[in-house]
């Protein structure tokens, strides 16, 4: 069984954009990474840093003089972990309704619509596959 992942506001997940991008990183380099997209300051960055870390989101590197913080986490674990929790909260936990709303609403082009179809066909030769071994 997997660990459940915290969940994780807006700000914080600008945060771990950086750090996935380049980890380990010192809250200064955090800082300065989100200083050119944000307008927050550096106690803001601080606290959202903390913040991830009592979460259990980040693991901080205190072998060093300066910490260096690290996501614990992969991206496409925390992106599951989110979309899990939006069907949930918005669609009753069932995939099918958001897919039905996406598609009577027209938001999909035909090459997604392409794409789409392509994963649906390989869904079931995956799972036969998983079942043999």
């Amino acid at each position: 069984m997997t660990k459940k992942i915290p969940n994780i506001s807006e700000s914080e997940w600008e945060v771990m954009h950086v750090l996935w991008k380049n980890a380990p990183q010192t809250a200064n380099e955090v800082i300065s990474s989100l200083q050119e997209q944000t307008d927050w300051k550096p106690k803001t960055v601080r606290t959202l840093l903390d913040r991830l870390s009592r979460k259990k989101v980040i693991g901080v590197n205190k072998d060093r003089r300066v910490y260096t913080f690290f996501p614990l986490y992969s991206q496409d674990e925390c992106q599951r972990a989110e979309a899990q929790s939006f069907i949930q909260r918005i669609y009753g936990g069932t995939l099918k309704s958001m897919l039905v709303q996406f598609i009577e609403e027209d938001s999909l082009s035909e090459e997604d619509i392409k794409e789409l179809r392509s994963m649906l066909d390989e869904k079931p030769k995956k799972r036969e596959s998983k079942d043999e071994d």
